[in-house]
């Protein structure tokens, strides 16, 4: 078999798995399905064949050129286009030149939609059902049987594209920040370029969830889409999210968004196909397309922390039950941590636009989004905008926070279970030397904890002159172990009871962690009385008022 012939027997595969009855020329039953795939379709004299005639509903309206594994594609549009040329003339189609043009080696596929005002090639995971193209065609049971010339008079619902270009009203800037009536402008004008990646960046408590509502509201509204995935990165910033839905007030029609639209928190292995926005965690959405059951427990993990620990995992593969098509925007929250390991393959499973939200973007994070940052809005100029509120560093040092250390052989030391958690002493044949990434990770250094909040305990008068209690106070801890350890040790150094110190990870049981925070602000009623709340976080979140390291 020759390395074409090999590309279309992965090409037929992806053909049927996305919903094509796939057919030999000879052998042409266009009744067999909504949509029809015929391989080697003998076009007019002198035009030769397309590898791929796709009907829908009795009617042409595509091609499919099929290369061998590992040849470049863009070279190949002309190509594809041209085959409109060779159509015979009693053959129904919807157009010319026929509108939906694929280009694939079974591995690699691009897409080109003729009907976008500029057609512009992009990247699919694998082809759309017969269900969406008829989607966009307007086809219905009520279109089935009609002649060729009226074929070619079906509506066409507007692409996405000419939408954003032509029926985007004036944003109504009620209720916004001047930050967040930018972005939302920033990321329409990008959109409507066609950009499939776009990246916002937002300081840190500047709105950008409340942003992100009003832009899915208009884009729903008014730009035709019909779905949204919103992913967050873990699943107590999801109930937030779904709560900063429950609480927009559209600004032209005055109801909360979800009495409009359906908004789903996915909490489950079913992705609702009525929802307009569907809010979930990028490790939820990866076990769905895998067709594996999660873990409740990874839900409540940062997908950093998820994705380091899981390691590599075998790819995705297509799963018919949730088609590349599904939804039309993806918006991903905390993309700096978002993109990495596995994950990377959820965002580019779906043939839908990419908008980035993130407070601090690393590099990988801008080359991810092709460097298109449509918006800047950094934590200086939130304060300097009296959005936020700006804070002081009061700095700690120790030795081995700065470089790490070395534990000499023959000293006996505590080796703890990961799992169990069980200690037991053990005499150290070797030089034990660790860095201080190695810190509460794999080595745990009590005395270092010790020191750290001995040194907050007492400059507490000098970061707080005129107080003679302990302010509310949030520390980060690396993950639920480390917090256990800082909750025990700041309760000695402190003096005080389990009241006084208490851990939010997403280990804590007896409330949601998103509850605990909350009542821990000033307001009338029952609420928690620590003084000091040990939050379980990866080390790219570690950041407040003060600063311990």
């Amino acid at each position: 078999m020759n390395p074409e012939d090999q590309a279309r027997e992965h090409i037929d595969q992806m053909l049927r798995d996305s919903g094509w009855v796939v057919q030999d020329y000879k052998a042409i039953n266009l009744y067999a399905g909504l949509g029809v795939a015929v391989r080697e379709f003998v076009l007019k004299d002198g035009h030769g064949r397309a590898d791929y005639l796709l009907y829908v509903d009795q009617a042409a309206v595509g091609v499919v050129e099929a290369k061998p594994v590992g040849h470049t594609l863009s070279g190949v549009e002309t190509q594809t286009d041209k085959y409109s040329d060779g159509l015979p003339d009693e053959l129904p189609y919807y157009r010319k030149p026929l509108p939906f043009l694929y280009q694939s080696t079974g591995v690699e596929t691009c897409f080109t939609n003729l009907y976008d005002p500029d057609p512009r090639s992009r990247s699919l995971f694998t082809f759309h059902r017969p269900e969406t193209i008829a989607e966009w065609l307007g086809v219905g049971p009520h279109d089935a049987g009609l002649q060729a010339a009226e074929i070619k008079r079906a509506p066409f619902v507007t692409t996405f594209l000419v939408a954003m270009q032509n029926n985007m009203p004036l944003l109504d800037t009620q209720g916004l920040w001047g930050a967040q009536i930018n972005a939302i402008s920033n990321v329409e004008r990008s959109l409507a370029r066609g950009d499939p990646r776009l990246l916002v960046q937002m300081a840190t408590g500047s709105g950008k969830t409340r942003m992100a509502c009003a832009l899915a509201y208009r884009l729903i509204r008014y730009a035709g889409v019909k779905r949204i995935l919103f992913l967050v990165d873990r699943s107590n910033l999801a109930r937030q999210t779904f709560r900063e839905f429950q609480g927009y007030d559209t600004p032209d029609d005055g109801r909360k968004f979800t009495e409009l639209y359906n908004v789903q928190h996915l909490r489950s292995d079913r992705i609702d196909r009525v929802s307009n926005v569907c809010i979930s965690t990028i490790q939820r959405v990866y076990s769905i397309l895998k067709g594996e059951p999660l873990d409740e427990e990874w839900d409540e993990r940062s997908t950093y922390e998820a994705g380091m620990l899981q390691g590599a995992q075998a790819t995705v593969e297509y799963n018919p039950s949730v088609p590349i098509e599904t939804f039309d925007i993806i918006i991903v929250d905390e993309t700096h941590r978002s993109i990495y390991n596995l994950w990377r393959q959820v965002l580019e499973y779906f043939d839908a636009r990419l908008i980035g939200l993130t407070a601090t973007p690393s590099k990988q994070t801008f080359g991810f989004f092709r460097q298109n940052l449509v918006m800047e809005y950094g934590r200086e100029q939130a304060v300097a905008d009296g959005v936020n509120v700006d804070f002081d560093v009061f700095r700690i040092r120790t030795e081995i926070t700065e470089g790490g250390s070395t534990v000499e052989a023959g000293y006996y030391v505590d080796k703890r279970d990961r799992e169990t958690r069980a200690v037991r002493w053990e005499k150290l044949d070797d030089d034990l030397e660790y860095a201080a990434s190695d810190l509460d990770r794999s080595v745990v250094a009590e005395d270092q904890i010790r020191t750290v909040l001995q040194a907050f305990r007492e400059g507490l008068p000098t970061m707080f002159p005129g107080r003679d209690d302990v302010p509310k106070t949030l520390i980060f801890a690396k993950d639920d172990s480390h917090a256990e350890d800082i909750v025990r040790i700041a309760r000695e150094v402190f003096g005080k009871g389990n009241e006084f110190c208490q851990k939010i990870t997403y280990k804590t049981t007896g409330a949601k962690p998103e509850d605990l925070l909350h009542r821990t602000r000033p307001r009338r009623g029952p609420r928690l009385r620590a003084r000091v709340c040990i939050v379980g976080a990866d080390r790219e979140r570690a950041s407040g008022p003060v600063g311990i390291q």
